[in-house]
This record gives structure tokens, sequence and C-alpha cells, in this order.
């Protein structure tokens, strides 16, 4: 089922992002408009599917792992699986996506220091098949989502 958003579907689900626990009546405030018209959006939203859950983000969430990264990995030839397996070895590597376009693989990072991280990415840049990269550091994070 297709959903039609307008601008104030947008609008509550951007509010939504930035404050899973604000009250109906904050985001009817928020985006001015009534607080049954928030409900109806927010369940007509749930019910197509728009709105599939909300999330708690804790302090160790963040805290956990106070540097991190994202590491776009080029590959040489099909030795991605492979470049794949070897990083999934790595303590500090919490995910591994293979994509499209330049890079091949991002790898999500996390570690106690900027020093532990650059200690992590020199090793990376060292396993046979890897040709290029490219590294950002996440400096704050304003959502997350669950899948």
């Amino acid at each position: 089922m297709i959903t039609v958003m307008d601008n104030t579907d947008h609008r509550l689900i951007a509010e939504l992002r930035r404050d899973g626990r604000a009250s109906v009546n904050a985001l009817a405030d928020r985006i001015g408009v009534s607080r049954a018209t928030v409900r109806a959006r927010v369940a007509r939203l749930q019910q197509a599917g728009e709105i599939v859950g909300f999330t708690a983000i804790t302090r160790g969430d963040v805290a956990d792992a106070p540097v991190r990264g994202l590491m776009m990995i080029g590959i040489e030839g099909r030795g991605a699986e492979r470049v794949m397996a070897r990083l999934s070895g790595f303590a500090q590597v919490t995910a591994v996506h293979s994509t499209n376009g330049r890079w091949d693989l991002i790898v999500e990072l996390s570690a106690q220091s900027l020093e532990e991280l650059d200690r992590v990415l020199s090793r990376i840049r060292t396993l046979d098949g890897v040709t290029s990269s490219e590294t950002s550091l996440l400096l704050s994070s304003r959502r997350a989502r669950s899948r």
C-alpha cells in the first residue's frame, strides 16, 4: 500500500525522529495542528507501514564506544567476501555493508579512543585485497533506526 504523505506528515515524522517520546500535545504544538490530527496521522502512518516502530537510545549505546566512524573500502577484483570475512574478526568492526558506486564496502567502526581507531584503520588498510579507503568520524547522532 502506497501512502501519500503531505508536508504535515513529513513534519510529524521529523518531530518523532527528533523525540520519539514527545507527547501528542507537544507534537501538535510543534507542527501547528490539533491533538486529534496528530493521533489520527500517527495511527494512519503506522497502519500504512510508514512508521514501523519506536526505539530508545541509552547512554550506554553512546558511551560504550565514544569514537565511531565509517570506513569506505575499495576492493581489488573479486576479493570482497575474503575481506568481509577478515573484517568480522576485528572487535572494533560493528557492521560491514556491501554497496555499489565508488566503494565496495562500508564498515562501521567503534573504538575507545582515536589512537585505537587509528590502529584498526591501519590494520584494515593492510588487508590483502584492500586497494583504497576513506574514513569519516561520526561526530554526533540525531536518530537511530532498528530493522
